[in-house]
Formats: C-alpha cells, structure tokens, sequence
C-alpha cells in the first residue's frame, strides 16, 4: 500500500522537483540520493501508518527540507541530529529502525539543510510532548516548486494547477490513515482550501512561516489540549 501511493507520486507536473524520483545533479551527494529519499519516505510512512493520531498537511515541500530528506517539514539538520541541543529534536524522533541520511553534498552546508518551519513544526511537537509516531506530516502538493531563473535552490508560491494536481494524492495520503480518530490539521489556507474541495474535515492552524511561529504555537496548543 505505502510502495503504490510512492510509486504514484512519480509523474510529476512541469516546473516542480519529485525528490524521490529526480535527482539534483548539481547539489545531490550521490547518484543513487532519489533512491534514499524513497526508501527514508517509506520507512517514515511504515513507522506510523497503524498508530497516527495527528495529519498535518502544509503547503508543498521547500528546498531546505523535503528536496533533500524527502520527508515533508523534515530538514537535514534534525535528520542528522544537529538540532538536538537547541530545540530537544533527535534522530531517533524520525526513524527508529533507520540511520538518517543526507542526500546534499557537504560542500553546500557542512551541517545540512535547515528549515524554519522543519525546527517550528518539529520544535513545538516535542514542547507539547506529542509522539512523534504519533504524527504525520505531509503536503497539498507533494512535490518542490521551484523557480526556474534561480534553480533548485528555491522556492515558489504553488500554481493553481499544481494544487489541482496534489489533490489525488492529498486523498490517497489521507486515505492510508483512513481511521475515524485521525485528526487532520491544515497548516496554512492553500492546504485547507485543497481539504475543502476534497470535502475532508480538518482543523486549520496558521503556517509557522512570515512570522507565524506564535501563532502556530498558540492555536496548535489549543488544539491539542482539546
């Protein structure tokens, strides 16, 4: 079930970056690096399919996250547990039956990628106690837009169109934690409109990005203790 909805994750729209099936020849460490985004993004979805209580759903994946984990709001950084000390994020809060893997060359950022909204999201889940295995996280359009004149190094408002695109597999995605008690959380108003036209009942929380952070916390708080 997990290795279907990936496999049908691959014909991807023009002017977006698939991470699990095109690679970064200028900034990917290795040949086989969709290869390892693929199998991380399996393990991920394997660890938590019979458990998940929360589903939270962003926008699209960004550069300093998705394109090289492969995991939606997931960096580099927290992968490679440099975001341990700071903000209490371990490896192990990902992967309990993996070692984490980076895919970009070091040369680009000796540490790993970093997001903000990665060390946001992740950060408040382990303030609030929640169980990392107990959460999914995911996107409306699964894949990287990016923009053309500056390269993969990027990122870009997602299209109409490419919304239009996610929204079968939005359905699929959620349909694999298709349970009663799983809470969809929409982070952001693009995911909540690809919700609403799904017809998917969802809570909707403020995206942690632009100053968001507050807010997110707050209303993700209020959520919770629900």
């Amino acid at each position: 079930m997990i290795q279907h909805f990936i496999r049908s994750l691959k014909k991807t729209p023009e002017g977006l970056f698939n991470p699990w099936f095109h690679r970064d020849k200028k900034n990917d460490l290795y040949a086989d690096a969709p290869d390892i985004r693929r199998h991380q993004l399996e393990v991920y979805l394997a660890e938590r399919i019979h458990r998940a209580k929360y589903l939270f759903i962003a926008e699209a994946l960004g550069y300093q996250g998705g394109h090289f984990t492969g995991l939606a709001m997931t960096s580099e950084r927290i992968l490679l547990g440099h975001q341990k000390e700071k903000y209490g994020i371990k490896p192990d809060h990902i992967f309990k039956t993996i070692k984490p893997t980076r895919t970009s060359n070091p040369e680009l950022i000796t540490n790993g990628m970093s997001e903000p909204t990665a060390t946001i999201m992740w950060g408040a889940l382990i303030d609030l106690g929640i169980d990392p295995y107990d959460v999914v996280l995911w996107n409306a359009v699964p894949w990287h837009p990016y923009n053309k004149e500056t390269g993969f190094l990027s990122n870009r408002t997602p299209l109409r169109g490419e919304l239009e695109e996610g929204l079968k597999h939005l359905n699929d995605f959620i349909g694999l934690f298709g349970d009663k008690d799983v809470n969809i959380i929409a982070v952001g108003k693009k995911c909540e409109q690809s919700l609403r036209e799904l017809g998917i009942s969802y809570s909707g929380v403020r995206h942690p990005a632009n100053g968001g952070a507050p807010k997110f916390r707050e209303q993700l708080n209020n959520f919770i203790k629900k």
